[in-house]
């Protein structure tokens, strides 16, 4: 018998036994992976791989861990956000005031103006007449009281003057309402009025005025005022003005006719040294119209007259 064909057919039998396999293998020899051992389920934790959710009964399930992390609650929703939602952390009565600070602050603060619009010396052929108009007023945005006065007078007498005090009401934004009195301290017999009006500018740019007046013996007269400023330079202004009256009735009294009694046109040019400061020069044409011119030519007086004029425009 060849021993060494024996020898060579039995050794891979005894290589490959369980002897040999469990010893270590060499540092260069590859080996895989293995599993992880199983680990056994901690006391306490749930198993859910043995577990029947076809049977299961979640209200008897224990949550409080769940709570723990991501409570809910069962309070009551927050009521919703009002206009005034800084008053549920300082009180109503604190932030009234302050938004009343603000209204002050921001457009509701009161104001005052006194505008004198023409104070002027008006040349005629055989006299010199002083003129003046203006008005004042004191308020805020929407709501004023407005002071307002005019005349004239000669190196004699007064023969024209009023004053009117009257509540101002802002109807839109170019527009104002007015109303209160009028009261005439020339020509005799002195007269009060009721008034009645509006103020504000027109389209373009003009500058309107018009009031309804009712006397204390009954007497209604209206009159309407226009002008508009043409700058030529943005210190030099040429400002055409008109001003008609009209009486729905016969004042005999105060030498006044029905209809349309009387108007004046001018014509000024005025130089704007500062906006509190402006002279000017110009001319004006005033004229009387039906009974009223009656009146007037009865009276000695002209009827119709051309003055130049030399005026200053100023306000505080």
């Amino acid at each position: 018998m060849n021993w060494r064909f024996l020898f060579a057919f039995a050794a891979p039998l005894v290589f490959a036994s369980p002897v040999f396999a469990q010893s270590d293998p060499p540092a260069t020899q590859m080996t895989w992976p293995t599993a992880p051992p199983r680990e056994t389920p901690e006391q306490g934790a749930v198993d859910h791989s043995r577990m029947d959710h076809g049977v299961m009964h979640h209200a008897q399930m224990d949550h409080r861990a769940a709570e723990a992390t991501d409570e809910v609650g069962n309070e009551p929703a927050p009521d919703a956000p009002t206009d005034h939602a800084a008053e549920r952390f300082y009180g109503a009565e604190e932030m009234a005031t302050a938004r009343a600070q603000l209204r002050r602050e921001h457009g509701g603060v009161v104001v005052s103006s006194l505008m004198v619009d023409r104070v002027e010396l008006a040349f005629a052929d055989d006299e010199t007449v002083f003129q003046w108009e203006g008005e004042g007023w004191i308020g805020g945005d929407l709501n004023r009281f407005v002071f307002k006065t005019e005349g004239e007078a000669t190196e004699d007498d007064v023969e024209g003057a009023e004053v009117q005090a009257l509540y101002s009401r802002a109807i839109g934004p170019y527009f104002d309402l007015q109303t209160g009195v009028r009261y005439d301290i020339e020509p005799s017999p002195n007269r009060a009025y009721a008034v009645i009006g509006f103020e504000g500018v027109a389209p373009y740019w003009f500058e309107t005025t018009g009031a309804l007046f009712v006397s204390d013996e009954g007497d209604v007269s209206a009159r309407l005022e226009g002008s508009y400023d043409a700058r030529l330079t943005q210190r030099l202004i040429l400002q055409p003005h008109a001003e008609i009256s009209v009486s729905a009735e016969d004042v005999p009294e105060l030498r006044r006719g029905s209809g349309f009694t009387d108007a004046e046109f001018g014509l000024r040019l005025r130089y704007d040294i500062t906006r509190v400061f402006a002279p000017y020069v110009g001319i004006s044409y005033e004229t009387r119209f039906g009974d009223t011119a009656d009146y007037a030519r009865a009276d000695g007086e002209d009827v119709s007259e051309t003055r130049l004029v030399v005026g200053l425009r100023t306000r505080f």
